[in-house]
């Protein structure tokens, strides 16, 4: 079976991960940190907002069950893409929305989408989603793999709109 990999970043990973891996294809997906600086981010680093790291999903998926446009579509309703480094009560860099790329095809899909996103009518303000290259994702600690899946009523700003 091939396999694809989405890199998404969207605000708190915990509420972003739960949403993401219920959708049929998904195969496996991991939390953890990528876009910043600093070598070996944790989170009591990133929290800072001084390495410059997203929260963010990887998402391992089967691309004969589900397309990367759908799992973008699925991003751009699961959070709120206008607002500037923040979702919910979450505020600084590392809780920005960002699609951070693979390749040249999905940069494409990518700058597709975000257009389609924002003629839709849901969001009213323009779209704010930075389309970076994928340099490195940084697991996250065990501690944060499948949060919500371990603690149903933790933490969670993200909802399907």
């Amino acid at each position: 079976m091939e396999k694809e990999i989405a890199t998404l970043a969207a605000g708190c990973f915990w509420g972003v991960e739960e949403i993401l891996r219920q959708i049929p294809g998904v195969l496996k997906t991991t939390v953890g940190y990528c876009g910043g600086e600093s070598e070996r981010p944790t989170y009591s680093t990133v929290k800072t907002g001084t390495t410059n790291h997203a929260e963010a999903i990887q998402i391992e998926f089967d691309p004969s069950k589900v397309t990367y446009e759908e799992i973008l579509l699925t991003f751009f309703r699961l959070h709120d893409p206008t607002t500037l480094n923040r979702q919910g009560n979450d505020v600084g860099t590392q809780y920005r929305s960002a699609i951070f790329y693979n390749n040249e095809d999905q940069r494409l899909q990518a700058e597709k989408i975000k257009v389609i996103a924002q003629e839709n009518g849901l969001w009213k303000k323009p779209i704010v989603t930075e389309i970076t290259p994928l340099i490195k994702f940084w697991d996250a600690e065990a501690d944060h793999q499948d949060y919500l899946q371990r603690n149903p009523h933790g933490y969670n700003c993200h909802y399907l709109r």
